[in-house]
């Protein structure tokens, strides 16, 4: 409980050090002018609603608390952000979100990733795997964000910090080799997609929650036998050069038709409700990389873990050697370093 208080007292005197806010009917924008509040919270709820409807098939309820969204916006500050809820007995609550980069990054990149991380929590309502909330959310990306996760996942196979899939989907923190899972839980989940849509992808994503047997629901939704022939076939696209293939509009009309009808138009209960008894999970945080070129290894401060109600376990950084290294091109060489920011 304590570090929840003190979390919210950071935010809060986050949020009322910026000048300016803006109000929608999911978002309370704070920003340094009026002009880029009203900016972000429009886009925010334009994405709420857009990504809904492309991963779930329809809108969603507007939420019964707004989610208050800081945002600072420069040239030289690198795009990044964070988000952060709490579950509990099936509700979901409790919404912050900052962001931060130029004014590019934080409309086509940073926001449409954090909005899709809401998205998520409100349909599963429950934590994903890391690999699979990360890795979906970073799809929305600008294309040029996007490029950045294919290079450094090159980098890493050649380094042999890539994670063997039987480790990388038993995370449910972050490693502490974070990026390594950033840039794998792309691909993966861009490769997955090609291969049945969206709505296939969060179909398998709940199964495998719900059973914690990958194994079984890779079979059912995908066909490969194990985790293993998953990864063996997912690293041979990535040596062809991760080439997507052509458009299917008859993929993307069934799968448009199969609509993902669970739990998702179910709301919250009041905040009546939940005052009186303490919540009884932790608070899950999200977060996005710092591209490389915005960062400055000799003055930024080192990697830090998601923000909880308790100190989160820490997985042990594993690697496996992929068995892939090809010439290392001018583009992998410059990928450079990332950090995490939350």
């Amino acid at each position: 409980m304590e570090a929840r208080l003190v979390s919210a007292a950071v935010v809060a005197v986050a949020f009322c050090s910026l000048g300016a806010s803006h109000r929608t009917a999911n978002f309370v924008v704070r920003a340094a002018t009026g002009e880029i509040a009203h900016e972000v919270g429009q886009a925010a709820e334009k994405y709420r609603r857009e990504l809904a409807i492309e991963w779930l098939g329809k809108e969603m309820p507007n939420w019964f608390q707004p989610c208050p969204i800081t945002v600072e916006v420069g040239p030289q500050l690198g795009a990044g952000g964070a988000t952060s809820f709490i579950f509990d007995h099936g509700d979901v609550f409790g919404w912050q979100m900052s962001i931060q980069g130029s004014r590019e990054r934080v409309l086509d990149s940073v926001l449409p990733h954090e909005v899709t991380h809401t998205i998520f929590a409100s349909y599963f309502r429950r934590p994903l795997p890391r690999w699979a909330d990360e890795g979906a959310s970073s799809t929305v990306e600008h294309d040029s964000e996007r490029r950045k996760q294919q290079r450094m996942l090159v980098q890493f196979l050649q380094t042999r910090r890539g994670i063997a899939f039987n480790d990388m989907f038993a995370m449910k923190q972050y490693p502490r080799d974070i990026l390594p899972l950033y840039a794998q839980g792309h691909s993966l989940a861009t490769f997955l997609m090609a291969q049945g849509g969206k709505r296939k992808f969060l179909r398998y994503v709940k199964e495998g929650t719900d059973t914690d047997d990958w194994t079984t629901a890779t079979q059912a939704h995908y066909r490969f036998a194990s985790l293993g022939q998953l990864q063996m076939a997912w690293l041979d696209w990535v040596r062809g050069g991760s080439r997507l293939p052509p458009a299917n509009p008859a993929l993307e009309e069934a799968d448009m038709k199969e609509l993902v009808v669970a739990d998702d138009a179910r709301q919250p209960r009041p905040t009546g409700d939940l005052i009186h008894r303490e919540p009884s999970t932790e608070r899950l945080a999200v977060a996005r990389v710092t591209p490389a070129e915005d960062f400055d290894a000799e003055t930024a401060p080192g990697p830090v873990t998601t923000q909880s109600s308790r100190p989160p376990s820490v997985e042990p950084a594993r690697t496996i050697i992929l068995e892939w290294a090809p010439p290392a091109s001018p583009a992998t060489k410059a990928a450079g370093q990332s950090i995490y920011r939350r």
